[in-house]
């Protein structure tokens, strides 16, 4: 029998989960038709860059990813604390990039004098939408709903794209994580659909190293570029950056550097 959602995903038990999604009807949904030669390879395309925009507005980051032709993997980190940071109005600014306002909160952007109750209210509203931007529910559901909607539309059916709800597994220690990252980064060579990482189209370990190459490019070059300009991240800003020695130990927010089987 099935568990219920809030006794798989526990906050104060772990911040970490790798989470999968499943197509429906046939694997070509996310891939290509064996029979007709259609390619649907651009959906991929789509749930990669929902993913990360996600991934900027929500107080969850993204640790790692690997988009199949009909599934999902997904590492996630919950940041509790950077959601309690937020002050009312980053909570509604980010709220409002997904779904509608309502009025209170349209009028507390525009500044409008608010009464004592509508304040009330209006904090009461952001501390559910504060929560809602850490919830992995929440999270996986702005990212598969929109992705159903656009195949939908576009094959103009109706019915489900989505084999049920995704699944989570938390990861409950550090090595738990490191094996789970190592799982996903090489899931797709695993499954004979790339010969290497960084042939592994729409996967953040792919997305890491060409960013690492870029940024050893731009040091390559560094002798002829003008001094005030800054040299070229290492890593990805939009997933959750590998960090090791005095940084880690120091309570520098990452995931341990051990915990890449390429880039380390």
């Amino acid at each position: 029998m099935p568990k219920p959602r809030k006794s798989l995903i526990s906050l104060e038990a772990t911040s970490y989960y790798h989470c999968i999604s499943r197509c429906v009807r046939r694997a070509f949904l996310c891939g290509e038709d064996a029979l007709t030669g259609r390619s649907f390879e651009h959906r991929r395309g789509w749930i990669e860059e929902r993913l990360l925009e996600l991934g900027q507005v929500f107080a969850i980051e993204v640790c790692s990813y690997a988009v199949l032709q009909n599934h999902t993997h997904l590492v996630l980190h919950v940041d509790l604390l950077l959601a309690e940071s937020w002050s009312t109005q980053e909570v509604i600014d980010r709220w409002h990039q997904l779904f509608g306002g309502t009025v209170l909160s349209e009028r507390f952007l525009k500044a409008e004098q608010l009464l004592e109750i509508e304040h009330q209210q209006l904090e009461g509203l952001v501390e559910t939408w504060r929560e809602r931007l850490t919830s992995v529910s929440w999270f996986m559901r702005c990212l598969n709903e929109q992705i159903a909607r656009k195949a939908n539309e576009e094959d103009d059916c109706t019915g489900h794209f989505w084999e049920g709800r995704f699944k989570s597994q938390a990861l409950l220690d550090e090595q738990a994580v490191l094996a789970c990252l190592a799982y996903v980064d090489l899931n797709p060579v695993r499954a004979a659909i790339a010969k290497t990482p960084e042939d592994s189209d729409y996967t953040s370990i792919q997305r890491r190293i060409r960013t690492l190459q870029g940024a050893s490019e731009s040091l390559a070059d560094g002798e002829n570029a003008e001094p005030d300009i800054a040299p070229a991240p290492t890593q990805p800003p939009e997933l959750y950056p590998f960090v090791g020695g005095t940084r880690a130990g120091s309570g520098f927010r990452g995931l341990p550097k051990d915990g890449c089987p390429v880039l380390c």
